[in-house]
């Protein structure tokens, strides 16, 4: 069989779309109008918007994907109204598109084929914090800082932090991971269960209703079916989460590098060494510099690791000597440390403001973030090529990553109006996916397949195990009502 991969031509039209908005759609405007009585019966007048506006509001992430934005924005403020809106949105043949908090990278929240957003903010409790057995459950406006503050006095934290304050139930929809994925792993391995409204209105528990088990071996595992599918197989309207007892201890440290062959070296070796490092980043010296300027920081403009580690005071102290020792044989510089909140908070809000800190560098332009992830074997092999490829092509891409579980950004920096810098980005992104695929990575670690994906997630798949997926679609959402136009 043969496959077409053509990723640059549709990062070309993100680009250049990026501030178009679409406002044609394809279904029967008649079924909406017939709708939005039934609508407003279940969430009233003031839970159900028409407003330009707020449809716009609605039909953009924080991506370069353009706004798309639905018909109307429904704000349903219980799972029984979810039912009730899926259910008139099915008679209708309306589609389906979930919003959380808009801080997606991969344009899942744009209304593609127009239809309904269902905006789950007003969906906003905490429900049954178990503390002695390390659980939650959570509604889908619930913000991962929100959770945490709600935590804050009962000793237990939720780890998984992708640097945005996204939604948990958007965090699960995606998959999401970042910093702390090395040690307490990505959503799929701390999500125990998962309520979710099906395209018909049907109301599911993944794991049966109320079960919060540390595991099981029952059936087959709808939990993460449904972890990464991104609103196109159902609305996941509770989630169930693993929590984690706060450490007694953390302390981060910096540690810069004289190549990025060798800070990447220090990264695997630290791994190998069995050190349950929490959090190891790296920054390459044109991300760094970027830091510095945006943050009013001083940190030396080399290749540099970000790393912290959480525990007890004594096995800080053994964590800490493996690592130095590591660093050290690779000509890594003493520990820069930042011991107490407030200056390990600095550091780390260096790290979540890459983004903003690369579209700095040239303001005006816009940014594409790269999201491969390979083996922790291949990881200075890819990083070290792919740095060589960015200065070859003089291309502005500064690299972050989460080098502890093999997935790394480059944040890539480009003027949509030059359409010599457009293509080589072009050009650039598909040989660093390709080369993260014959590498046996992947074409996205934590951001998802969103729209710009979907041809390459069937090179990575293969087409057997696409057409598996979308059996499980037709099956679940047979009018392809749920997010239409995304991962598949």
């Amino acid at each position: 069989m043969t496959f077409t991969w053509r990723p640059a031509r549709r990062l070309l039209a993100s680009l250049v779309q990026s501030r178009t908005i679409i406002t044609e759609n394809k279904f029967n405007k008649a079924g909406l109008e017939r709708a939005i009585p039934a609508f407003r019966s279940v969430c009233g007048d003031g839970g159900v918007s028409l407003s330009e506006a707020v449809r716009e509001q609605h039909g953009r992430d924080e991506s370069v994907h353009r706004c798309c934005p639905p018909d109307v924005v429904v704000w349903p403020r219980c799972v029984e109204e979810v039912s009730a809106l899926a259910k008139i949105c099915r008679h209708h043949c309306l589609p389906i598109i979930p919003f959380g908090t808009g801080t997606g990278l991969e344009g899942g929240v744009g209304a593609v084929e127009g239809g309904v957003c269902f905006s789950l903010r007003n969906m906003d409790r905490v429900l049954d914090v178990h503390q002695e057995d390390f659980d939650v459950t959570v509604e889908p406006g619930v913000t991962r800082k929100g959770l945490n503050s709600y935590l804050r006095d009962t000793g237990l934290w939720f780890p998984v932090d992708p640097g945005a304050d996204a939604s948990i139930c958007g965090m699960a929809a995606t998959s999401a991971s970042g910093t702390n994925a090395v040690r307490y792993g990505t959503m799929r391995e701390n999500v125990l269960n998962l309520e979710v409204v099906l395209a018909d209105g049907t109301v599911i528990h993944t794991a049966g209703r109320g079960r919060r088990t540390r595991k099981t071996s029952a059936g087959y595992n709808l939990t993460n079916l449904f972890v990464g599918s991104e609103g196109t197989l159902g609305l996941i309207t509770k989630t169930t989460l693993r929590l984690y007892g706060v450490p007694e201890a953390m302390v981060s440290a910096v540690c810069t590098f004289p190549s990025v062959q060798a800070a990447v070296d220090s990264t695997v070796q630290i791994l190998q060494a069995g050190v349950p490092i929490a959090r190891i980043e790296f920054l390459d010296d044109v991300m760094i510099d970027a830091c510095n300027r945006f943050n009013s920081l001083s940190y030396p403009v080399a290749p540099t690791l970000f790393l912290e580690f959480h525990g007890s005071e004594k096995s800080l102290e053994e964590q800490v000597t493996v690592t130095e020792e590591i660093t050290r044989d690779n000509s890594g510089s003493d520990f820069n440390w930042a011991r107490d909140a407030e200056t390990r908070g600095r550091l780390w809000k260096a790290r979540h403001d890459a983004w903003y800190a690369a579209l700095a560098l040239r303001p005006g332009c816009k940014a594409y973030s790269t999201d491969v992830c390979v083996p922790l074997s291949h990881l200075p092999q890819i990083i070290v090529e792919t740095k060589e490829d960015l200065v070859r092509n003089r291309l502005t891409g500064p690299i972050a990553g989460h080098v502890g579980d093999g997935n790394f950004h480059c944040l890539m920096v480009l003027d949509p109006n030059d359409p010599d810098e457009v293509t080589r980005v072009h050009e650039f992104t598909e040989r660093l996916a390709r080369r993260a695929l014959a590498l046996d990575g992947t074409c996205t670690g934590e951001h998802g397949v969103g729209l710009g994906k979907r041809a390459l997630l069937r090179e990575e798949m293969g087409p057997l195990a696409i057409e598996v997926m979308q059996g499980l679609k037709a099956t679940l959402d047979p009018k392809n009502l749920m997010n239409p136009g995304k991962v598949l």
